[in-house]
Formats: structure tokens, sequence, C-alpha cells
């Protein structure tokens, strides 16, 4: 590998944020205070929520949390009525030990709705050569049983990175990173990176799904992929797409209720040509208004950092990138929501010896944005942190292996 690549390369691990290369885990459902969390940072080999590398949040309406978590080689979910400070029995969704995916873009994904049903979703290595395979189960009294856990796609080539988001009427949109296309060009004998993003449906959770489609043949194969349901109930995906010269930029399209997608709208002209792995996908927000609210990270030849932009005409024309955290602070992982008339954006920061939770939110529809203020900080390992809407107010999500997991309220 080029010394330049290899620097972008680990500087997309998040070296910045060093966390994801020390796989270092975290603290503890069963009901144990979550405050009591950093009395137990030693040896985490357990399928426990302090020994966990990443948790991801869903909210009900009324206000329970549900979270699902990777730790010591299984995947699992835990259900709390306080916020997080204590949890409910733990139920092991599935275990694969070492051949789960649990890399820095890797993450169980979660979507829930207030009839009870619960979907997971989730990769897993099939071979040593970076083959995956999405599983989902699914439970339909709140989390209390789930399913055994399914195959999603059982047409035999790679698939990871799994995103989940919920329609109207409980239909739940899957999209995720596929590499049929790459393994039918190389049999053609074409030598061709990256993947395919792919995008299917269910009406019912999880007993049918809509045939798959490939939406774009051409993405970076290791960046999560951000999803957003729109005012028409559409499905926007925003990810690293390839462009010509191995160009990895990021693009917005849109899925409708018949699986065709939109062309591809590229969110920013960055030119980051490079054939490694950023390891660190954009995020996506879709506010009240219909406009598309987008984060992402780049090392290009025109801008470098962490950055924001939005749309107002899906996706015709974004604004002028805006440029996030603080210079020297090695910005990483940025997080967008929108809740109501305010939209909310999150990232972190190291210092050298500490990682530090940033917060911004916006009141004009990301036209201006408050002063950047620090929310918590931590040393040693923390996951990317999220931003989840409850039934009055956003929340923030922060795992760390210091103090454990955190779920905190941000504004009405």
């Amino acid at each position: 590998m080029k010394l330049l690549n290899a620097v972008q390369y680990l500087l997309c691990l998040g070296l910045g944020v060093m966390a994801p290369l020390f796989a270092e885990e975290l603290p503890a459902p069963s009901s144990m205070p979550m405050g009591h969390a950093h009395e137990h940072t030693q040896s985490c080999q357990t399928q426990e929520l302090r020994c966990a590398n990443a948790a991801t949040p869903a909210l009900l309406p009324n206000g329970s949390l549900l979270l699902t978590w990777t730790a010591g080689g299984a995947v699992n979910f835990a259900k709390s009525n306080d916020g997080g400070k204590t949890f409910e029995p733990t139920v092991t969704i599935a275990q694969h030990q070492a051949s789960l995916d649990t890399g820095g873009d890797a993450r169980p994904q979660i979507v829930a709705d207030a009839q009870g049903h619960v979907m997971i979703a989730y990769g897993y290595f099939k071979d040593s050569h970076w083959n995956a395979k999405v599983n989902y189960a699914v439970s339909s009294d709140f989390g209390a049983h789930f399913s055994p856990s399914h195959e999603l796609i059982d047409h035999g080539e790679s698939e990871r990175f799994p995103v989940l988001g919920l329609k109207h009427g409980g239909v739940v949109a899957v999209a995720w990173i596929d590499k049929r296309v790459v393994a039918q060009q190389k049999k053609a004998g074409k030598v061709v990176l990256g993947g395919s993003i792919a995008y299917t449906q269910t009406a019912d959770w999880g007993k049918t799904f809509a045939k798959e489609v490939i939406v774009s043949p051409q993405s970076c194969e290791c960046c999560r992929i951000g999803l957003g349901i729109n005012l028409q109930d559409q499905s926007v995906l925003a990810y690293r797409a390839i462009f010509d010269g191995s160009v990895r930029d990021h693009a917005v399209q849109m899925i409708n209720d018949q699986l065709k997608a939109s062309p591809l709208d590229r969110v920013s002209n960055d030119h980051w040509k490079t054939d490694v792995c950023p390891h660190q996908g954009p995020s996506i927000a879709i506010s009240d208004s219909g406009a598309l609210h987008v984060t992402w990270f780049t090392q290009g030849d025109n801008r470098r950092g962490l950055y924001y932009a939005h749309t107002v005409n899906s996706g015709g024309s974004f604004s002028e990138p805006m440029k996030i955290g603080h210079e020297g602070g090695n910005p990483s992982r940025a997080y967008v929501a929108s809740s109501r008339d305010t939209l909310w954006m999150v990232w972190k920061e190291f210092d050298g010896v500490s990682s530090t939770l940033w917060l911004m939110h916006s009141k004009d529809q990301g036209e201006s944005w408050s002063p950047m203020e620090a929310l918590m900080s931590t040393q040693g390992y923390s996951d990317h942190p999220l931003l989840v809407e409850g039934p009055d107010q956003i929340y923030v999500s922060w795992l760390t292996r210091q103090d454990g997991y955190q779920l905190r309220a941000l504004g009405r």
C-alpha cells in the first residue's frame, strides 16, 4: 500500500479517535446501574453490554428504550424503561463468535413500532476473505422473544453494513453493500473495486420481502449507508459512491414504493481519489420541510475533514459544504437528525488522550448553527455517537468503555 493511502486509511479508520483500532469494549445490562460501569473495565469477553463494541438504540412512543449491541461474538438485545439506567434481561439474537462483523462501520441495526414489532439486522463473515452475510430477526412482543436469525439474501455473494428504516404502515426498508455485481464482473475478467448498493423492503415484518434491486452498481464496500424516509414515504439513501477515476465522493438517491431508484445526485465534489476503505460512512436526516441534510468525511483534493450540506430540491443541488469541528481536533463520526423545527448534529473529537462528544443545533434548516458545545468526554474506547428521536424530544446515544451506555435528552 502506498504511504499516502496508508495514512488516509488510518485516518479514516479513526486513528484520531483511536478506539476502533483497539476494540476495547464496555458496560452492562441486567439491572446493574449504568453509573457503576467504570468498575468493570478490565477483561471484556462476555456478551454483556459492558463488553460491547457497538450499541444501537430505538425509542418507542411510550419512551421505552430498545437497545441492540454486539459483544462476545453475539448480537444481543435488551429493553429499558428508565432511559438506559437499568435493563430487563438480555435476549441473545444470534451467536457467531469471531465471525461476527464488528468492523469500524459495522453495527447491529434496529427498528420498532408501537404495536410491539421489532426487527434487528446485522452482518457476519462467512469466510476468511471478508465475504459476509446479512441476517435479521423479528419480535412481535416488544423484544421479549425473537424469531431465529434468518439470512436476508440467499444468492451466495457477500452482503455487509445493513441499515433499516421504518416507513408508513409498518413497511421496513433495508439497504446494504452487496458484492454480486463485482463478483459477476470479476468472473468476466474485469478488475472492479468496491461493491454495490442493494435495497429491499418488507410490509409484514420479515415474513416476505420484495425482490431486491441494485440501486447503484458501484460504491465504497466498507462504509455505512445513511437512510431516511422523505415526506413522500420514499427511502432516501446517502452513501460513498465510486465515480470515474476511483473518486469516492458522496451521493444520494431516492427509492419509491415500486423500488425504482432516482438518478444519483452528488452531494459534493471533494475529489477523493483512493482505493482504500475509509470505514466512515455518511449520515442523513430529512426535516419537516422535506430538506435533506447530509454529513460526511473526506480526504479529497478539494476538501479534507468532516462536512455538512443540505438540499431543498431533493438533491438537485446542495449547499456549500460546511466544515464541522475544531481544527486539529480530529473530528469524526458526525451524525445529524431532525426533530420538528430543529436540526441536531453530534460528532467526536480526539485530543490525544480523551474523546469528546460535541453538539450543535440549527433552527433555520442548516443555514446557521449554534456554537459548538462539549457534551461528554471519555478516555479509552468509545462507539460512534448516535441521535435517536423520542416521543417528545431528541436524544444522543453514546457507548463508552469508561462510563458505560448513556442516553441523554438534548431538547424538545
